[in-house]
Formats: structure tokens, sequence, C-alpha cells
């Protein structure tokens, strides 16, 4: 049996399996290793954003692509002088950033610290997005800034380091005890009088402290269908159903954000899925049953924090 197997490459049984099979979504999906679902979704995301679903494809290879490691310098705190001598290489898209060149990252004390972390780019993104929209002040020295589904961590450590630069602070909430304990852990490198970490359930929050804060992140829980590359085995898991179940959740964490922010402040709601019901879909129906808000052009606020200048196009 075995040897029947390997007389064919991979992509030879593919076509083999395939020879007469029409249907492009199910090609897609045995091709590339994607259920279904998950392909028309993410062609779905795709045209809702103004991209061609012919680049189906290249996002699906890229889903099956070995993920890279990109590290951060908590700005003020740390640098990536011990990262550049291992073999890293400055970062494209975002400052204080590097891409590691691989081996044990523990053996560097800059990471052992917690001064130099291991983050995406596009959470470095997101949280430097959010610091630095133009609120029509002059100084940010005051502010409170909020992370409302903070575990386990990542941006809310770069996100109070940005806070502590600007005499602001942050207040890091997460419901489970656990995760807040991975918070704490995360953010022991700032200065601890820049955040508080709250243990609570989010969708609180803006019952508790409304009209508080300047600048709010709302990163809410999700498929994770934009993480894929990461989490590859969580495509098997998820299924349609997850999303109809996390709408609801997603809509009342936004409205707790926006309850808890000031007038005149910015509330960032984020997700690691393209899927225009965990994105659009949410933000559109919030608003519709709201006066109190103003959209802004959120690839204009990443467009702003990025070395390129020039990212993906976008409002949300």
């Amino acid at each position: 049996m075995l040897r029947k197997v390997t007389a064919k490459t991979l992509p030879e049984w593919l076509d083999h399996l395939l020879e007469n099979e029409t249907d492009e979504t199910r090609i897609a999906s045995v091709r590339h290793a994607h259920p279904e679902w998950i392909v028309r979704a993410l062609r779905q995301s795709l045209v809702m954003h103004g991209r061609p679903a012919s680049e189906i494809t290249e996002l699906l290879e890229a889903d099956n692509a070995a993920p890279v490691v990109n590290l951060v310098a908590l700005p003020g705190i740390g640098n990536l002088d011990e990262a550049l001598e291992s073999g890293a290489t400055p970062g494209e898209l975002v400052i204080d950033s590097a891409l590691s060149s691989g081996g044990d990252l523990g053996r560097m004390s800059s990471i052992r610290e917690g001064t130099t972390r291991v983050q995406d780019v596009g959470s470095q993104l997101v949280a430097r997005a959010v610091a630095g929209v133009d609120l029509g002040q002059s100084a940010k020295d005051g502010e409170k800034w909020l992370d409302l589904c903070a575990g386990p961590g990542g941006k809310a450590a770069l996100l109070a380091a940005l806070a502590h630069q600007e005499g602001a602070t942050l207040l890091a909430n997460e419901p489970a005890e656990h995760r807040a304990k991975l918070v704490s852990q995360a953010l022991s490198a700032v200065p601890a009088d820049a955040w508080t970490v709250r243990v609570g359930d989010g969708r609180d929050v803006g019952k508790e402290q409304p009209e508080t804060f300047d600048r709010v992140l709302v990163d809410v829980p999700c498929s994770g269908l934009g993480a894929l590359r990461r989490r590859p085995e969580s495509r098997w898991r998820r299924t349609p159903k997850d999303l109809a179940d996390l709408g609801p959740l997603q809509r009342e964490l936004l409205n707790s954000a926006i309850d808890a922010v000031k007038p005149g402040g910015v509330v960032a709601y984020v997700t690691c899925s393209p899927h225009p019901a965990e994105t659009t879909a949410v933000v559109s129906d919030v608003l519709r049953k709201r006066d109190d808000l103003e959209q802004i052009d959120s690839g204009a606020a990443l467009d702003a924090v990025s070395l390129s200048g020039n990212l993906a196009p976008g409002t949300g």
C-alpha cells in the first residue's frame, strides 16, 4: 500500500483526485486543504474588500506557508540591538520591529525580560494606530486608554508602553483570571504607574465606566479565519455555526466599548478574521442602531503608522 502511495507526488495525486471535478470551491478546498465553507468565506471577504476573487489561490497558499516570527521592541523601554546582532532583520512595515532569523529566542535577555516581544506586524500596527489617531488635542498627557479584551496581553503591552511615553494610562480588561495573569506578565516590563489590569466581563465596562476613556481597543473573540497560518488546525475545528454564535458577543462588546469612550474619543474594532459576518456586518449593525458615532477611515489610520504608508485600502 505504501509503495502505491509513493508512486506519485502529492500534486500528482491531487490532480488525479480532481481530474473530473468542476466545482472551483471544491477544487480549491482539496488542493489547499481548507474546508469548503472557509474557501467560500475567504473569497467573499476578498470581494467585500475590493480585491479580485482570483486572489483566493494566493490567500490559501499563504495560509499554508510557514509563519514568520516578528519582533517588537517596546517603545521607550526596549530596543532591537540584541535581536539584530543575532541575525534579525529590521522590519519594513512598522517602527521598532524586526523579522527573526529563527533559533531559540529565549536566549536573548531582552525577550526574557519582556522589553522585546514576539508579535505579528498586524497586531503592532493596530496598537500603534489606536495610539496615533488624532483626537484634536495638543497632547495625550492624562489620557485614559482601554484594551477591552486584553488577553493574553500582546497588544496591551505595546499600548501600555505607548501610553507611558505619552503620559497616558491603560486599563487592560480580561474576563478570565488565568489570562488576566498573562496580561499582567506581559505588561510587567512597563512601569506600573502606566497600567492596570481589570478582571471582569468587557460587556460591563461601558455601563460601569461610561464616557471614561479617550482611546478604546476592542479586539473581540472571533473565528480566527485570518490567522490560519499560525493556527492551521483551527480550520478543521471551526464551523459556520461559530460565526453565528460569536456575533451577539461581538456586538455587545463593541457597544460596551462605545459606551466607555468619551465624546470625541476613538474606538477600534478589531478581529483576526476577515469574514464580513465578523467585521463589516457587526460594525454596520451597531452604526445603524446608534446616532452618536462617526466612522473613520481605518486604512488611513494604519497608513499613518506604517513605514510604507501604503497598506491595503479600507474603511472601518
